[in-house]
């Protein structure tokens, strides 16, 4: 089966392009970003002819984004050369805020010291330009307030960066996977991507907005369709399956497409030319029959945009194998549609105190499934997510939160017909005959026969393209990469990984697990990379057009 490397890709890069932009206007960004050197390469390269490009150059690419979700989308709307600059009659409501802003109203943002207009913010983010962006797009939400935002948008075609956006799926990314019968946690507009309301867009398919908060399935429509309308599909390859993302040095690529390592010598050579050739991301490309193209790609930069929702979070406990224990909120739910769990006498274990475990008891009462739930944390807990929701907007997760405080199991009582919380619990085991142990602090276990089991207590990215699972860069680099205990490790106002450098994570991979706040990290990424881009031209003039790779 052929390899698709970078010198065939690239050529059909720019072929298939052509649908919203002429293969000259393509060169033309190239060139832009490159320069007149590699504009005289690019003008030698056959466009037709996927097998055939330069023999004595190959292009890398600036940036390849892996994951097609709203981090790397809205990632790949800033790349294109989208600029966000503080309107004309905009007054934001932080009084120093405004007045840094002021100084510098004839840049954009991104063209601005992001440590400098984020020193003083708070928020719900550990990262400062996420709190910064998403106070710049919705001041003072977290007040209750429902201010406009006080930037608007211009496409700037001359700072576009190529990219490709890798995907599994269509953009929209794991939205397209989520269970439809429960309302999202935020509100539709803090869903919603730079450029396009969420209202105007809901609006414009006559479809009746219910509400503040939507379903699921709406807001991958929505991210589906900013992609299109926002002309990104030409950044966009789905259905691609990323195998490996390595650091590696190369001179050339041979026949066979493997390449070569190169010697030290040729190794300094190569650092010091204007495009490096960092990474070489290897995968393969699901086609319509089934069947599965492999690629290789190269590139000077590589944005790890996957999310944490590949791999459910797991127990480690005896049994958890077994048929009747579940490990995610719509395989759970299907179960239930089916009628397999109607009509049961034994209950449902559901393990968690997250708002997926919320949504997945919310599913089994509705249903008159009886619940046994069982989480560690004490009711009482103020980390408990339900603590930080406001009653009147979330009428259904304080249900449920009602439940686990007053419905709770004790040793002179039986379970309750249609809900019994376990605080302070854990499982030890789940066996055959569909039973379970649990165990509370105090050391004391209980057997239950159940009907099912559906363990709901969070989860991890899939970063097995990386060495060590990706593991070496996070905080802890003993523990797998989470989105609260362990995320990637970044510079603060760049998002480059601190232990790798010309890599890049945003999103929940580094704590922002909400959309509010990951466009923040588009916001880093992109001004690290504008400024590296600057510096390369200012270089590669000074060499008199001789520097490019």
């Amino acid at each position: 089966m052929p390899v698709w490397c970078c010198r065939c890709s690239l050529a059909a890069h720019f072929r298939n392009y052509s649908d919203t932009e002429t293969e000259g206007e393509i060169f033309n960004s190239l060139v832009q970003y490159f320069g007149d050197n590699l504009g005289q390469k690019v003008k030698a390269m056959p466009l037709v002819e996927e097998t055939s490009l330069l023999e004595d150059s190959s292009v890398t690419l600036p940036v390849v984004v892996i994951g097609n979700g709203p981090s790397g989308i809205c990632l790949s709307y800033m790349l294109s050369g989208y600029r966000p600059y503080l309107s004309s009659e905009a007054i934001h409501p932080n009084t120093i805020l405004h007045s840094k802003l002021e100084e510098a109203r004839h840049l954009s943002i991104v063209d601005q010291d992001l440590e400098y207009l984020s020193e003083g913010l708070e928020g719900r983010s550990s990262n400062p330009v996420a709190v910064l962006f998403d106070t710049l797009l919705h001041p003072d939400a977290d007040f209750g307030y429902d201010y406009p935002s006080v930037l608007h948008w211009k496409l700037e075609q001359h700072h576009y960066i190529p990219h490709l956006v890798l995907g599994k799926g269509p953009p929209g990314g794991a939205w397209h996977n989520m269970e439809g019968s429960m309302l999202t946690i935020s509100f539709g507009n803090w869903m919603e991507l730079p450029g396009l309301k969420f209202k105007d867009w809901v609006s414009s398919k006559r479809r009746n907005l219910k509400g503040d908060r939507v379903m699921p399935e709406e807001i991958a429509r929505y991210y589906k369709h900013y992609v299109k309308v926002m002309g990104l599909q030409k950044n966009f390859r789905d259905n691609t399956y990323i195998t490996s993302v390595s650091r590696l040095y190369r001179d050339q690529v041979d026949n066979d497409g493997q390449g070569r390592n190169i010697s030290t010598q040729h190794l300094q050579i190569e650092k010091s030319k204007f495009a490096k050739r960092n990474w070489e991301i290897r995968g393969y490309q699901r086609v319509g029959d089934g069947s599965h193209i492999p690629f290789c790609l190269f590139a000077e930069n590589v944005a790890l945009a996957t999310g944490t929702l590949d791999s459910p979070g797991r127990l480690g406990v005896e049994g958890e194998d077994f048929p009747f224990v579940f490990h995610s909120a719509p395989e759970f739910g299907a179960a239930v549609s089916r009628g397999r769990l109607r009509g049961k006498a034994d209950p449902v274990l559901i393990v968690g105190s997250g708002l997926t475990a919320a949504d997945a008891v919310l599913c089994a009462y509705s249903n008159n499934v009886p619940v046994i739930h069982v989480f560690r944390r004490r009711v009482t807990d103020p980390e408990l997510i339900f603590k930080q929701l406001p009653k009147k907007l979330y009428p259904e997760y304080h249900k449920v939160y009602h439940m686990m405080c007053t419905q709770s199991y004790s040793l002179d009582s039986n379970l309750l017909s249609d809900y019994t919380s376990f605080p302070e619990h854990h499982v030890l085991a789940f066996k055959s005959d569909m039973k379970c142990i649990l165990q509370n602090v105090s050391g004391l276990k209980k057997i239950f026969k159940l009907s099912a089991a559906v363990v709901l207590i969070g989860s991890h990215p899939n970063l097995c393209f990386l060495k060590e699972q990706g593991c070496y860069l996070g905080h802890n680099s003993s523990l797998p990469i989470t989105c609260k205990g362990n995320p990637v490790e970044i510079d603060a106002y760049t998002y480059e990984c601190v232990k790798e450098a010309n890599l890049f994570a945003l999103g929940p991979l580094v704590g922002d697990n909400f959309v509010r706040f990951l466009k923040g990290g588009a916001l880093g990424v992109t001004r690290c990379l504008a400024i590296r881009q600057k510096e390369k031209k200012h270089l590669f003039v000074e060499r008199g057009g001789d520097g490019i790779a």
